[in-house]
């Protein structure tokens, strides 16, 4: 039997608005995924949780506007420890699509913007969770 998709996701920081990261973690867990939710939490509790809660996937969702700032923390913070190939990363929120391509150069490997069928988020999972490191 196949190891079930594990996701770890966040809020950075004290950043607001669940509405989208609730609804994206429970298309996550009807489409059989295993979703931690941690809340707000500080990108290095994030990765140690990452690395204890052994998940696939981080993802999180920023609607305060620094989104490039969290996005290079992260990807930093991973590098230092050098995981950041065993996840991959996601991320949503009030984010502008001129963004999206400099997001993924800074560390992301999926943006996700409001509207975005959830259906298209959990495909970008299973067809992405394979080119991560697997542990």
């Amino acid at each position: 039997m196949d190891k079930k998709i594990r996701v770890l996701m966040f809020k950075p920081g004290i950043d607001g608005h669940w509405r989208g990261i609730v609804t994206v973690a429970k298309a996550l867990t009807e489409a059989g995924m295993e979703v931690i939710f941690a809340g707000f939490k500080s990108i290095d509790s994030i990765v140690e949780a990452a690395i204890q809660e052994d998940v696939d996937v981080i993802g999180y969702s920023v609607h305060s506007g620094a989104h490039h700032e969290w996005t290079r923390k992260l990807n930093d913070a991973l590098k230092e420890r050098g995981i950041r190939d065993e996840f991959l990363i996601i991320m949503g929120g009030a984010i502008p699509h001129a963004d999206h391509e400099n997001l993924i150069r800074e560390g992301a490997d999926g943006v996700f913007s409001p509207g975005t069928d959830t259906r298209d988020i959990v495909n970008f999972i299973l067809e992405n969770v394979s080119l991560v490191s697997r542990k």
